[in-house]
């Protein structure tokens, strides 16, 4: 049933690049505050090592994740098998977003494409790489991306996304500093 790898090994970059959604769950260090789990999509998830990984953020109502990096670096990265034989993935690890404009950013924006929205990369170091059987997990079948959010970037342009970021993305909902570019 479960394993823990000590890398990611051809095996799991094979499994990885079949998969279609990813989720990321953070915490803030107050026991107070909200747990986050956000889905992702598109073709936005890079492997950058044996032990580091990233992927690319895009602008939406809130910004838990930057936010709860900044404060404390703790994440997990799930992923599910929705088609083919069962498998559940867990990266966890400690990770940083290099927000949109920084160089960190710059530095890594030709691994993906140029998207408008993007606000930042996150990249995560990882300590932990296990599995679980996923048997639970239902079967569902990929029928294409969706072009909502791309459709919404375009429509309100780079000014009207940074006008977005600065009104949605400045603090988390429980109030601590999330993006700092848009300051």
């Amino acid at each position: 049933m479960a394993k823990v790898f000590e890398t990611i090994d051809d095996s799991i970059r094979n499994w990885i690049a079949d998969q279609k959604i990813f989720f990321v769950a953070s915490a803030p260090l107050s026991g107070e505050g909200l747990v986050n789990c956000s889905p992702k999509g598109l073709d936005t998830f890079r492997i950058l090592g044996p032990k580091k990984v990233a992927y690319l953020d895009f602008t939406g109502s809130g910004a838990e994740t930057i936010a709860h990096l900044r404060e404390n670096g703790r994440i997990v990265i799930m992923m599910c098998a929705f088609e083919g034989p069962p498998r559940i993935m867990r990266f966890h690890g400690s990770g940083q977003a290099h927000e949109i404009g920084s160089q960190e950013y710059e530095a890594l924006t030709p691994l993906f494409e140029d998207l408008t929205g993007a606000r930042s990369i996150v990249v995560v170091d990882i300590q932990r790489i296990g599995d679980s059987c996923g048997y639970a997990v239902p079967r569902y079948q990929y029928v294409e991306d969706r072009e909502g959010l791309n459709k919404w970037a375009e429509k309100k342009g780079e000014d009207g996304i940074a006008r977005y970021q600065q009104q949605k993305n400045r603090v988390s909902l429980d109030g601590l500093p999330a993006m700092r570019s848009r300051d």
